[in-house]
């Protein structure tokens, strides 16, 4: 039993970029108003607050919502 908990190995961490708003803008095609007003609206995903007033989001959240907004308007 001791031996089976030695073997085993530790989780992999999720690693993900955090990219900022400039290239949140790019990648969507939006502005900065409408990707403020739609994350009001639960429309967009929220950022991750790094401190102060800077903000970035998630990588992977940003292209999971561009693939859900591909496959609906198709």
């Amino acid at each position: 039993m001791a031996d089976q908990e030695s073997t085993k190995l530790p989780e992999a961490r999720r690693v993900t970029r955090l990219i900022r708003l400039k290239e949140v803008q790019h990648r969507v095609g939006l502005g900065r108003s409408t990707i403020y007003r739609w994350m009001a609206e639960g429309k967009f995903p929220k950022p991750v607050q790094l401190g102060g007033y800077a903000v970035a989001w998630a990588q992977e959240d940003i292209d999971l919502w561009i693939a859900q907004h591909a496959q609906s308007s198709t």
